[in-house]
């Protein structure tokens, strides 16, 4: 899909994209301790790094976000390391070395996703699983469940939808739905979007048709995400 070079940006109705040519890059981060920006849509990452004085790669070692730098409207970004200390490799250099230099601190590593969400999650579709969530693998980054062109895709809990549309490469005709400040769910491939942007869903309640758009056959790409970061969904989802 092209990742290396593109940014996706998980809540906005077109794809952005962000290359290294032509774009002015800081050359030393500016971290700013303590403050933090709550993500808009339409955001992306380089944009919020641009805007602030920061290299995206040291913005998003310091909050934790891998490759593909996905991030999503209603999440906070800290614009400093774990203790709001300038990292070494930021630094500005100085035409004098002072006498003594504390030690630069590693970035805050994030909390892991909690075992148990204290959300309801229920199933969004009927079918077999055929692909698998693998941690670190931004080609599968939730569950496939097979199924036919039409068949029913449910809200796997209670929520808002904050995405409904085609924008994003790879997910076909994609909806998000945010469960809390931390949980989020995306429903992908579908046949045809029945739920908007701003609309409240109740879980089991049916926010799609399956279909095959941006696949190769008739599935339903699932995906629970824990502060932007994808998680296993059958670690969470009921046993059936």
């Amino acid at each position: 899909m092209g990742f290396a070079s593109l940014i996706l940006v998980a809540c906005s109705s077109t794809v952005v994209r962000e290359t290294s040519s032509g774009a002015s890059r800081p050359t030393a981060s500016q971290p700013r301790p303590g403050v933090t920006v709550r993500v808009q849509r339409g955001d992306t990452l380089y944009g919020i790094a641009s805007r602030n004085g920061i290299n995206m790669s040291d913005l998003a070692s310091w909050n934790g976000i891998p490759a593909p730098y996905t991030i999503y409207p209603g999440q906070t970004i800290k614009l400093y390391p774990g203790t709001g200390s300038t990292s070494s490799s930021t630094r500005p250099v100085t035409a004098t070395p002072a006498p003594t230099r504390p030690a630069t601190p590693k970035p805050a590593v994030p909390a892991p996703a909690p075992v148990n969400s204290g959300i309801s999650w229920r199933w969004p579709a009927d079918g077999h699983v055929i692909g698998r969530f693998v941690a670190n693998d931004a080609t599968k980054q939730g569950v496939d469940i097979a199924g036919s062109s039409g068949q029913s895709v449910r809200a796997a809990a209670d929520g808002v939808v904050v995405y409904s549309g085609a924008g994003l490469v790879g997910y076909g005709e994609l909806i998000i739905v945010k469960h809390s400040e931390a949980w989020l769910s995306a429903y992908g491939h579908n046949r045809k979007r029945l739920v908007n942007e701003g609309q409240n869903v109740k879980a089991g309640q049916q926010i799609a048709e399956m279909g095959s758009s941006g696949a190769s056959r008739e599935m339903l790409h699932f995906e629970i995400r824990y502060n932007g970061k994808p998680v296993d969904p059958q670690q969470y989802l009921p046993r059936r």
